[in-house]
């Protein structure tokens, strides 16, 4: 490892922030309105708190009624939309559409951790920043 690799913030932070929980529960309240106003509109955020936006065609699959993170469950009518409201287009559908557009299409097909419910409503960009998020329990 050189000494750049050694003093990479990423190496450093993580540790620190971990030893100042008030730094962290301030963080976490800075960030998450700010965050919560960029996700909320343009990807239909629900502040799960482990982001998955990147792996799902920048959808948040927990706009689904049924709260899938794996894909689709087995009542997608035929024309698209979800079986328990039937006015909405399904999240997964939606998901697969918009991933064909994106570079790292095949992200999709990823299989997600299961979501710790103890995250919702934090900052996921602090969680992963701390190495919380995206399924990583504590």
């Amino acid at each position: 490892m050189t000494p750049l690799q050694a003093t990479a913030p990423s190496r450093r932070v993580p540790p620190l922030l971990a030893r100042h929980p008030r730094v962290v529960h301030a963080l976490d309240r800075l960030l998450r309105p700010i965050e919560a106003f960029v996700k909320k509109p343009l990807f239909g955020c629900r502040m799960c708190g482990q982001c998955v936006l990147h792996e799902t065609g920048l959808t948040c699959p927990m706009g689904c009624p049924k709260s899938l993170r794996n894909g689709p469950c087995g009542g997608v009518r035929l024309n698209g939309h979800c079986e328990v409201l039937p006015d909405m287009p399904c999240v997964w559908v939606k998901a697969e559409r918009r991933s064909r557009f994106l570079p790292w299409r095949g992200q999709i097909l990823r299989i997600q951790p299961a979501l710790d419910w103890t995250q919702k409503g934090r900052s996921s960009w602090v969680n992963a920043l701390l190495g919380r998020g995206h399924g990583a329990f504590p």
